[in-house]
């Protein structure tokens, strides 16, 4: 049985090559009609893309690389997850690697890259400085991604950290909690991360005309993990703090966090309100449920790919910095509003 080619779907589709191609790779600028009647004749004859002639042709491997600094934390998983779903849908395979949070890690990624194996890169740095990254990122087209401030010649895919964190804190408000915390930011140097989340959970304080106590600021420890945000509580806990509402940097302090609650007799949300950051899947399983600001995490990987992309397609612009949205995923651990 011969090979179903592309000029075989363009034949029975009526449109050109190139209309064809744009479709497999899930270029974003076909009309859904268009993109519909293409799809039908690629279901109806059973093609599938040939990558070794596209690379061959192209002189592309159709492989991304995905570097994230540490997979053993869900969100990261979780959201290589979806870059995966998403490259795929455009006919590209991930490389995943680990940086390790390290310069070093980050360095290595940015400098090696794989020479010859991969087309571009997705990013998300967490050591590196603007100008180390802008010395390092020659000779691929790279996007990176979160909240860290990145070379104005850089593309860059985000969300609005400052209003996420505004919007969970006027939900504990709404819900009459007036003792809020902030939980998991970082004991040395505080991450452009915590640094954004912590000025919306100020802001938002700040409009409601109450103090922002810094007793309530309670960093994690070393590792950053759900254990070391469960000590840190305690310990604060332990030592005379009251609240009655908290924000955590992310679900893992979130989750330490309804640990430490329990052990100190505080019921989650009767006397404290939780709120964690990411919506992990594992925050539907935890008791109470987690309620946390879940970021677009398809619009996410979709824009990113998006950039990626029109440079692998030769677009030279200045560097593009997008905000993609976010919700908050209500769930036991801080109601929502009836």
């Amino acid at each position: 049985m011969n090979r179903v080619t592309l000029q075989d779907v363009a034949d029975r589709a009526g449109v050109s090559m190139k209309t064809v191609s744009n479709v497999v790779r899930g270029y974003r600028h076909v009309s859904p009609g268009m993109r519909e009647r293409v799809q039908a004749a690629i279901d109806e004859l059973g093609y599938r893309p040939n990558r070794t002639g596209r690379s061959l042709a192209t002189g592309r491997s159709s492989m991304l690389g995905l570097a994230f600094p540490d997979l053993r934390r869900p969100y990261f998983a979780e959201l290589a997850h979806m870059f995966a779903r998403v490259a795929e849908s455009r006919g590209y395979r991930l490389l995943l690697a680990e940086t390790g949070a390290t310069a070093d890690g980050e360095r290595s990624v940015l400098h090696d890259r794989e020479a010859g194996i991969m087309d571009g890169m997705v990013m998300q740095p967490q050591v590196l400085a603007a100008r180390d990254l802008d010395g390092l990122r020659r000779g691929m087209p790279i996007v990176f991604l979160g909240e860290d401030p990145q070379p104005a010649s850089a593309d860059q895919v985000a969300i609005d950290n400052v209003a996420a964190a505004r919007e969970a804190v006027e939900h504990l408000l709404r819900l009459g909690r007036r003792r809020i915390g902030f939980l998991g930011h970082e004991t040395d140097r505080l991450s452009w991360t915590s640094t954004l989340r912590i000025e919306g959970y100020r802001a938002a304080l700040d409009d409601a005309g109450l103090p922002v106590d810094p007793s309530l600021l309670v960093p994690r420890r070393q590792d950053g993990d759900a254990r070391d945000a469960e000590e840190a509580l305690s310990a604060a806990l332990d030592a005379g703090l009251e609240l009655d509402g908290l924000l955590c940097r992310d679900d893992l302090a979130a989750i330490g966090a309804l640990r430490a609650l329990r052990r100190h007799g505080l019921d989650v949300p009767a006397d404290v309100a939780v709120i964690g950051w990411d919506a992990i899947e594992l925050g539907a399983s935890t008791a109470p449920s987690l309620t946390s600001v879940a970021p677009d995490t398809r619009a996410l990987a979709e824009r990113a790919l998006d950039l990626l992309l029109d440079r692998l397609d030769g677009l030279e612009v200045p560097g593009r910095h997008v905000t993609v949205g976010h919700t908050i995923l209500f769930r036991e651990s801080a109601p929502a509003l009836r």
